[in-house]
């Protein structure tokens, strides 16, 4: 299930709000058991829509952190038994994740290298599975680091592992954002009003902007990449650049206005990353949830840049291989993640000086390029694929470098293609703000009523309506 079905919007979600708000006790503890009571077994539902059978995968990494976890805890004065019992819960989860992630991309590449003909089972990934077992690989952390003492209800920590808000695509919520919302929430009328309008945005987002430009990329790649003028592959690309981006944080704003409406407040996933002038500003905008994981439970463990130059780029080195590989178990997603983790690493130590005096309006086209450059190894089936495609765009296949085919797709898509760029970049949100309170909050209603409206009949209408991160 996902937030952009009708039966999401019309039938999972009311039912929820219904239950979740329907008030049973006036003792407010009481209340917050039976609020995080529902939101679990509803986030099970949510869940096992979907995916049926790994949903006893979910309970059993529910369970063995659980009851993982409180005997860290119990353990304060056994350094040794502490440390065995979180050593076990890293591995656990390590290889419940490696094993339904990588194990087809590991036999097929023992099988390229040496040229074997090992079987390799097609076993489905869980949706889910990179964002959840993060989320647990952060509490387990946290509670052996002491930052966060081991949650002794298993219901308001199930519901914080198998939370529907943000289980499939994030944020990835860390616990100690949470903790206390866990047990200490309240849904007030100011914080479900802003809810509806963070989830009426996103679902804008998905629906009108990314599935929209989405089409045309998708349209694009079924044809012979070799032939593709210059023009069509920078089109193309465009449109993926594009897609990603409203895709993905609008669903990661469903998300965050899902979670208001239950009374929660989770982190922002995306800050304009668009509007950028570096690699390293690119990175600090863009998925944030994940950028903030990888250096706190990665990046500081291994010295961070406390260790001298070469440890410094040998950790920004793994850090960006860990990300790459976490996004797919692909050689082009190893790639991506090498390709930014040696970028960061030139950006620091080779040409920061450089950078540094640069004009703007070199600095943003030049980011953009690099941004799209890198969205071919993100985008393409495999590495091959992604190449063939980068070598179109920069016509070594000797085609033309523009076409009918060129001229028609910018002619058709131009006007969008312009107005999600101003959106991508934050140019509608420096608009000065209306001056009447009253008069703004009856504009927006409008606005938002009239969005929502739109986003139902595209809905509707269309039947091109994928999400990128639900293969992560």
């Amino acid at each position: 299930m996902v937030f952009s079905s009708a039966t999401f919007l019309f039938l999972f979600l009311p039912f929820t709000l219904v239950l979740y708000n329907l008030k049973l006790f006036k003792d407010k503890d009481k209340e917050t058991v039976k609020k995080n009571t529902v939101l679990l077994i509803m986030s099970l539902i949510f869940y096992a829509w979907g995916e049926p059978v790994y949903i006893i995968l979910m309970l059993l990494s529910i369970l063995y952190n659980y009851f993982a976890a409180i005997d860290i805890d119990s353990y304060i004065g056994s350094p040794r038994r502490k440390k065995a019992v979180f050593i076990c819960a890293l591995i656990f989860n390590i290889f419940v994740l490696g094993f339904f992630k990588y194990y087809g991309f590991i036999v097929e590449s023992i099988n390229s290298l040496f040229s074997l003909s090992l079987p390799v089972r097609d076993i489905p990934l869980p949706v889910g599975i990179s964002f959840y077992t993060f989320q647990i690989l952060s509490y387990i952390i946290d509670v052996y680091r002491g930052d966060v003492k081991a949650q002794k209800n298993i219901i308001p920590f199930a519901a914080y592992i198998s939370m529907f808000p943000q289980l499939i695509a994030g944020p990835i919520v860390q616990y100690y954002d949470v903790e206390k919302q866990l047990t200490d929430r309240e849904v007030t009328t100011e914080k479900f009003a802003a809810g509806i309008m963070f989830f009426i945005k996103g679902l804008g987002k998905k629906l009108i902007f990314a599935n929209t430009v989405g089409a045309v990329y998708t349209e694009i790649l079924a044809g012979d990449i070799p032939s593709l003028s210059v023009a069509t592959s920078w089109i193309g690309i465009i449109c993926y650049t594009l897609q990603i981006y409203f895709d993905f944080s609008g669903y990661s704003d469903m998300a965050v206005g899902l979670g208001k409406m239950l009374g929660f407040d989770f982190v922002q996933n995306f800050n304009f990353p668009y509007k950028a002038t570096s690699i390293t500003d690119f990175w600090r905008r863009w998925h944030i949830s994940l950028s903030s994981w990888f250096r706190d439970y990665v990046y500081i463990p291994l010295g961070g840049n406390r260790k001298g130059k070469i440890r410094t780029v040998l950790n920004i080195l793994i850090v960006w291989s860990l990300t790459g590989l976490w996004h797919g178990a692909a050689w082009n997603f190893l790639a991506w993640g090498a390709f930014y983790g040696l970028l960061l690493i030139a950006e620091k130590y080779v040409f920061a000086k450089v950078t540094e005096r640069l004009p703007v309006f070199i600095k943003y086209p030049l980011t953009m390029l690099i941004v799209m450059i890198g969205w071919v190894f993100f985008s393409g089936e495999n590495l091959s694929s992604a190449l063939a495609y980068l070598k179109s765009m920069f016509g070594l296949y000797g085609n033309s470098f523009i076409d009918s085919r060129a001229e028609y797709l910018f002619s058709e898509n131009a006007f969008l293609l312009a107005i999600m760029i101003l959106c991508a970049t934050g140019a509608f949100a420096a608009l000065p703000r209306l001056k009447k309170f009253r008069f703004n909050i009856a504009v927006m209603s409008v606005g938002y009523t009239t969005l929502f409206i739109l986003c139902i009949i595209y809905l509707i209408s269309e039947t091109y309506n994928p999400f990128l991160y639900f293969r992560f």
